[in-house]
């Protein structure tokens, strides 16, 4: 199977999939429990959601995996379960992939601050390592470093990647936009310093994901392609800005409200398109369709 840098050589846009955590809160996921302990406990759910944004029309789909660093999986009393975790999260994408789909390796933050003492650079190389290895084996095509708030926590994803797997790697991080309309990580850092301090690391994908719908997403992307023209772009926004109603956070932006913004962020220039929360299979859908897929 080609890689996911030769498969964007043609210029074509490639479609990513959507949601995972609300996903499974919709099949039944309870608050306070483990996302992924349910690849081993529910693997016939988790495929069926994998299997869903293939069939919507997805290029490439992630894994049940974000909060699978022994560190989060501490929480839940399930450090040592760590590599079969996620081993188990990329085989059962993979199985729904197919031969002709790639598969995204998902490794989240891991909550702890750096900056704060809470956590060593060596303690999270390992637990990232761990990780990421247990995906490769698992038939990942690419590990995708997500939701990332402090550069330096993402340099350590991104070198555990580097060095102990052969996988393309793919890193964003969450902005959120200032008064002031710039937009920034939780811990301070810009697009800008995403860019120019992440590619040398050795992406071959850089983008955002969370915090935003496809409206604020264009400015992102126009920040990251003003400072670098050439390195492929990943998206995956939320449906829309959540609002709390009866009880419940909701993402308020219908399929067709959400692939009102496709072509404007793709030509922004962005290369991968697809969802954060809030998507579903039909947001995915809708943007197959807009993009003549």
């Amino acid at each position: 199977m080609k890689t996911i840098k030769k498969a964007l050589e043609s210029g074509r846009i490639l479609i990513s999939d959507g949601a995972w955590g609300t996903f499974l809160q919709a099949k039944g996921l309870k608050a306070g429990e483990c996302p992924e302990l349910w690849n081993l406990e529910h693997p016939d759910e988790v495929f069926n959601i994998a299997k869903s944004y293939i069939e919507a029309g997805s290029n490439m789909i992630e894994t049940n995996s974000f909060g699978g660093s022994s560190i989060k999986l501490g929480h839940y009393g399930l450090a040592e379960k760590a590599y079969e975790i996620n081993k188990a999260a990329a085989a059962i994408s993979r199985k729904a992939a197919g031969d002709n789909h790639f598969v995204l390796g998902s490794i989240g933050p891991t909550g702890k601050i750096l900056m704060m003492g809470e956590i060593t650079d060596r303690e999270l190389f390992s637990s990232f390592t761990e990780q990421a290895v247990a995906l490769t084996d698992g038939g990942a095509n690419a590990i995708v470093i997500e939701t990332m708030s402090d550069i330096e926590e993402a340099r350590q994803a991104i070198r555990a990647a580097r060095e102990n797997t052969n996988l393309e790697i793919i890193c964003t991080m969450t902005f959120e936009k200032t008064k002031s309309g710039e937009f920034r990580t939780m811990m301070g850092f810009s697009p800008t310093d995403m860019v120019n301090q992440l590619l040398r690391e050795g992406v071959d994908v850089i983008g955002a994901n969370c915090g935003n719908g496809f409206k604020d997403m264009i400015g992102i992307v126009q920040e990251i392609r003003s400072v670098e023209k050439n390195i492929p772009v990943l998206i995956h926004a939320n449906a829309g800005i959540p609002v709390y109603q009866e009880g419940k956070t909701v993402f308020p932006e219908s399929p067709e409200e959400m692939a009102s913004y496709v072509l404007p962020v793709v030509n922004a220039g962005v290369n991968i398109i697809g969802g954060c929360c809030g998507t579903t299979p039909e947001h995915i859908s809708r943007f197959k369709e807009i993009l003549n897929h």
